[in-house]
Order: structure tokens, then C-alpha cells, then sequence
């Protein structure tokens, strides 16, 4: 029964440590950019704010929250804010068709194997998770309305 109870907290413990969640570190990554196909690393950004956003091109949602996120972006960049987007389509062309129509001057990753969102254990479409400068994640998004902005934009500030 014990060896049973010790089998369990450790399959419960290892399930946990797999998920990304407020507290934790952000789990690093190195991903091709759409534009360049040059590696960049979550890490890289480390000392800014940053908010990853995992999106995809038949997400309805993405076609709000792309422009508004360019928004922020532009607004808050200076202060050391940045938005770091992973595309999770298999094909790139349309992460390309999709930004062609909504674009933005933040960096995009491409993920087509969807290496990332498992390490994230990801829980819906879209996602996004807000951290600090030092690596903390400190809130998850999941999902968006357009009225989640003034919500999104009060988190980053407190932390820029």
C-alpha cells in the first residue's frame, strides 16, 4: 500500500513539473522566425517583460488579440515590454496568409510540431503566458476577448 501511495505522489509530481504555471519559470525554447528562419530563444528576452503568445491561423480569437497585442507592443516596448509569439500551424504558408492580413512587428516563432505547447503543457487555443524579467511566470491567458486588453495591459505595467 505504501510503495502504491509513493508510485502515485510520484507520477502526480512528475505530471506537474511538465505544465507551465504562474510561479514557475518559463520554460525555455529555441525556435526559427518566420521571417528570417533564425533561432531565437525565450531566454534571449530575459530582463524584459514578456508576453508569449501561442497562436495559430484558424484560431478565431488570434485575429483580435495579433493587432491589439502590436498595440501594446509599440506602446510599451521602450519601457522593456515585448511580445513574443509562437505560430503552431503545420504549414507555414498559412502563418504567412494569416500575418499577410494581421500584421505584426513582434517576433513570431514557428513551432509546426508543437514541441513547445507540450513543454507549456498548453490548455486551450490561444495562450498566453505573462513573465516577469527575471523568467517568472506570472499569469496565464487563457483564451481572449477584446475586453481582456485593459486586463492584460494593467498586468504588464506592474511589472515593467
Amino acid at each position: 500500500m505504501i510503495r502504491l501511495l509513493v508510485l502515485c505522489c510520484a507520477i502526480l509530481f512528475a505530471q506537474s513539473s511538465f505544465s507551465a504555471s504562474a510561479g514557475q519559470t518559463a520554460p525555455n525554447f529555441k525556435l526559427p522566425g518566420i521571417k528570417t528562419g533564425n533561432l531565437m530563444s525565450l531566454k534571449s528576452l530575459r530582463g524584459k517583460v514578456v508576453y508569449l503568445d501561442f497562436w495559430a491561423s484558424w484560431c478565431g480569437p488570434c485575429r483580435q488579440s495579433l493587432p491589439l497585442l502590436n498595440e501594446l507592443r509599440k506602446e510599451l516596448r521602450r519601457k522593456g515590454f515585448e511580445v513574443l509569439a509562437v505560430n503552431l500551424d503545420e504549414e507555414k504558408a498559412d502563418a504567412k496568409a494569416f500575418l499577410k492580413q494581421f500584421p505584426v512587428s513582434y517576433p513570431v516563432l514557428l513551432d509546426p510540431k508543437g514541441k513547445v505547447p507540450q513543454k507549456y503543457d498548453l490548455p486551450g487555443m490561444p495562450t498566453s503566458y505573462l513573465i516577469d524579467r527575471k523568467g517568472k511566470i506570472r499569469k496565464v491567458h487563457v483564451g481572449f476577448k477584446k475586453q481582456d486588453m485593459s486586463k492584460i495591459r494593467k498586468q504588464v505595467m506592474s511589472l515593467l
